[in-house]
């Protein structure tokens, strides 16, 4: 295998799976949040808030993948 289809397939796992794990925890972030404001929603506008603050932290995990991407394709070796 050439060193620049290694680099391409590594690139693409490093975005794909890098995916998966946030897309699922904000998934399961914004059904936990729906979830409870439909029980109480008296609690709704501080649910939305840490709900926002987990997503972010989730899609940070994203940029790294798409940041690791990045240097493989890019970084000189």
């Amino acid at each position: 295998m050439e060193a620049e289809a290694a680099k391409l397939i590594g690139a693409g796992l490093a975005v794909g799976l890098g995916a998966i794990g946030p897309g699922i925890g904000i998934g399961l972030a914004t059904s936990g949040a729906l979830q409870s404001m439909a029980r109480n929603p008296d609690m709704s506008p501080q649910v939305v808030t840490y709900m926002f603050v987990g997503i972010a932290f989730a899609e940070a995990l994203a940029i790294f993948g798409l940041v690791i991407c990045l240097i493989l394709l890019y970084a000189t070796p």
